[in-house]
């Protein structure tokens, strides 16, 4: 009924609408494309003035018709100028200091030209928007996309021209409590276009998409689909791999979709050598050209195996945050070559992304550099279990995650939720986000970063009834730093209620960089340094303990942390400042990780 509602306010509002969201494209990087990134004039419109009429009925009809004087007598309220601009990619809170804690609406304008040639096809290609974005061409909606950290896209083929096309997107960034992430999260709300905006241009019948992993408990079988998109759907398809010889023949049913399977010895992916292939993937009318790491990961009791052996996950814990120069939302391959080039420089051979999917160049890079990725969805604290169109909302949000990067194969977890009190209904809700995952890929392993509670004094217990749905226990403890002092881990013991592995997913505490004092001054680098060196002792002991991933790389912007002279809005757990500089605590977990990876050798 909510939905008619709104269907019949949008037609009552006048607005052309040309059709919903398109299935996701995978594999930008592979097609041809035109950057559409760089200076957009924006609006800034806190009361969503070009949105809703007086009567507050959702209509951009008006606004898109009264942005631009026709005479010097007609009457202008709002215009789209060309020296008021936001850069794309980018935040827009760090690139205006009026905007930093700005939540709210801003219209962004992009003027093109674009020729598009007979037989071919257009999509409209955003890498994210944060949070809700509308987006118009030429005065028609395309559609809608709620969430801050998926791609999406919208066919525009009948709707371009050659010239004098107008792309408007309204982006809105405000929290609200059904949404996922809900209104109370601990980073920065940063809003608008923050990632790559392009055009995809594609022939009438194209490779929408395939996977292309080694099959599950193998590491010798090749496996997957292709699918077709397009009037020819019934087409041969060829696999080839030139570097290893293989070149398998495989056809298209009347959907455009073929299974494949083929036995083939390939050299292993891994952190010591992250070695990836060339893969083509041809259709009569298509062709396209990935790079992808072969491997295989599972679980033995409490055993991770990565190609069968048995790994210690040297982890740390990232947010998708700038490193260096004014921070804000990171974007760029050159911020992933230095957020990862830190994690490999602290001795890491995993990171956790967290708490949402980050930009495409993190995974891509982790794949290039050997770094094990544990990838997540921002159901995050106390979001709504038994609101409908949440679950849906955090489903979606898990489909577009492993659309886009389940041929990479630094990727081992997909996390379904971080610290989520227990209730019957969060637990039905994240079953059938668990099961969902599974059915659309199940070569890697699932997972959530959950809490432990204490049976006694000294020993805390990881239960939770989610852990029977997953294949790692993923478990965030503060001992020392929320949770007593750091002298309190020298009497804890730990019990797992499950024959799985753990991963210590968060641990740490804050320190200023640059002040000092003894072990027992908060925020202090020496206080945050002993709480490191305790922590690693506790848990180097704890046999069914697989990893670990302490909190946080990096210091990162949170309007939660409020401390003047310490916090100032930053989150200061990190191993390293927003300027590159580290704390004494980062040398003690890199001298855990180099005598771990020795021995491991």
């Amino acid at each position: 009924m909510q939905r008619f509602k709104t269907f019949l306010l949008i037609l009552m509002s006048g607005i052309s609408t040309y059709a919903s969201q398109s299935e996701l494209i995978t594999n930008v990087d592979g097609r041809k494309t035109v950057s559409l990134n760089g200076k957009w004039e924006v609006i800034i419109d806190p009361f969503e003035t070009g949105y809703y009429d007086y009567r507050y009925l959702p209509s951009a009809n008006g606004f898109f018709k009264n942005i631009k004087a026709k005479d010097k007598s007609d009457r202008i309220e709002y215009s789209f100028e060309k020296d008021n601009i936001l850069n794309v990619p980018g935040d827009w809170n760090t690139q205006r200091e009026m905007l930093f804690f700005y939540e709210g609406t801003i219209w962004y304008k992009k003027s093109l030209d674009y020729n598009l040639k007979a037989g071919r096809r257009v999509f409209l290609y955003f890498g994210a928007a944060n949070y809700k974005a509308n987006v118009y061409l030429n005065g028609t909606l395309l559609g809608e996309n709620v969430g801050g950290f998926t791609p999406f896209n919208f066919e525009i083929t009948n709707l371009v021209r050659a010239k004098d096309n107008c792309v408007i997107v309204k982006v809105d960034n405000k929290r609200s409590r059904d949404a996922v992430p809900t209104v109370n999260f601990d980073w920065h709300n940063y809003g608008g276009l923050t990632r790559r905006v392009t055009l995809i241009d594609v022939p009438q019948t194209t490779i929408m998409d395939y996977f292309i992993q080694l099959k599950k408990d193998t590491t010798d079988t090749v496996a997957g689909w292709v699918r077709l998109d397009g009037p020819d759907r019934e087409q041969d398809i060829i696999i080839e791999i030139p570097k290893a010889q293989v070149k398998k023949t495989f056809r298209t049913n009347s959907s455009g979709y073929a299974e494949f399977s083929f036995r083939k010895e390939l050299e292993l992916w891994s952190p010591e050598n992250p070695r990836l292939y060339e893969v083509i993937v041809k259709a009569e009318t298509d062709s396209i050209t990935d790079y992808i790491g072969f491997r295989s990961i599972c679980t033995q009791n409490t055993n991770i195996l990565l190609n069968g052996e048995s790994v210690y996950l040297r982890g740390i814990c990232i947010h998708e945050e700038a490193p260096l120069a004014n921070g804000g939302r990171a974007f760029s391959k050159e911020h992933a070559r230095t957020l990862l080039g830190w994690a490999k420089e602290l001795g890491c051979n995993f990171v956790r992304l967290a708490h949402y999917p980050h930009n495409e160049h993190m995974v891509q890079t982790a794949d290039e550099m050997g770094i094990m990725v544990w990838s997540e969805i921002p159901v995050y604290w106390t979001i709504l279990w038994e609101n409908e169109s949440t679950f849906e909302n955090a489903k979606n949000q898990l489909t577009k995650m492993i659309t886009r990067d389940k041929n990479k194969a630094s990727i081992i977890f997909w996390s379904m939720a971080n610290e989520t009190p227990l209730s019957k209904p969060r637990l039905r809700f994240l079953k059938n986000l668990a099961a969902h995952a599974r059915s659309l890929d199940a070569t890697r392993l699932i997972t959530a970063a959950m809490e432990r509670h204490y049976v006694d004094d000294k020993t805390l217990m990881i239960e939770d009834p989610f852990c029977e749905f997953v294949d790692v226990l993923g478990c965030n403890q503060y001992v020392g730093w929320y949770d007593g002092l750091p002298e309190k881990c020298g009497g804890i013991e730990w019990k797992n209620a499950y024959d799985k592995p753990v991963i210590i997913t968060e641990f740490g505490g804050g320190a200023l960089y640059g002040y000092h004092g003894d072990e027992l001054t908060r925020w202090t680098e020496e206080f945050q340094e002993s709480l490191y060196r305790q922590n690693i002792e506790m848990l180097a002991k704890v046999p069914f303990i697989k990893g670990l991933s302490p909190w946080i790389l990096k210091d990162f912007r949170s309007p939660k942390r409020l401390l003047p002279r310490i916090q100032d809005y930053w989150n200061r757990k990190g191993l390293i400042t927003d300027e590159g500089q580290k704390k004494k605590a980062f040398y003690i977990l890199q001298d855990f990780y180099r005598n771990k990876a020795n021995l491991q050798q």
